[in-house]
């Protein structure tokens, strides 16, 4: 082989060199991009992970009372009459005089684990009642609560007072 086809022989063997060199660090640039995302990826994720455990430890004592509380499935119908007897018989030991009652719809939301029945009741007595009224009615271990109270003065009494509240229970009610 002569000089020149040594050197031409080099020169071919150098520049494929060259060009695998690009090619190369063109795959390996590609690669490291990729390894980026991806530890972004699992650094957002890790992330999220952290502060949903964050999230669990603050409510895990709710989730638990909840747990222990957890009542039967049980009938809209059934929940909406012992709702109202609960309140009529309240009413009558703290000494309420009942001058209207409704049941209110509802609440069952289609996919919602409780539903809510709810009362609208109108009582007159004294505040020393209504207050004792509300002690026995309002049991959030039972998962029932008055969750509007509007008072106003008796009209006829000025030592009593007129009071409509929508007394709420929430429920779970029986699968299908």
């Amino acid at each position: 082989m002569s000089f020149r086809e040594k050197k031409l022989l080099f020169f071919f063997a150098l520049a494929g060199f060259v060009v695998l060199n690009f090619l190369a660090f063109g795959f390996a640039k590609s690669k490291r991009l990729q390894v980026t995302r991806a530890q972004e990826q699992a650094r957002q994720e890790l992330a999220t992970a952290e502060r949903f455990q964050e999230s669990s430890q603050l409510i895990a004592d709710q989730m638990e009372w909840l747990a222990a509380h957890e009542p039967q499935p049980t009938a809209n119908q059934e929940v909406q009459t012992t709702l109202q007897q609960l309140a009529e018989r309240e009413a009558k030991a703290a000494g309420l005089t009942i001058k209207s009652q409704k049941p209110l719809p509802t609440d069952s939301a289609e996919g919602k684990h409780y539903h809510r029945a709810k009362l609208q009741i109108t009582v007159t007595g004294t505040e020393q009642a209504l207050y004792t009224w509300f002690d026995r009615i309002n049991m959030p271990d039972q998962l029932r609560i008055a969750t509007q109270i509007r008072m106003s003065p008796d009209s006829q009494d000025d030592t009593k007072i007129d009071c409509t509240a929508t007394i709420d229970q929430w429920f779970v009610p029986p699968t299908l």
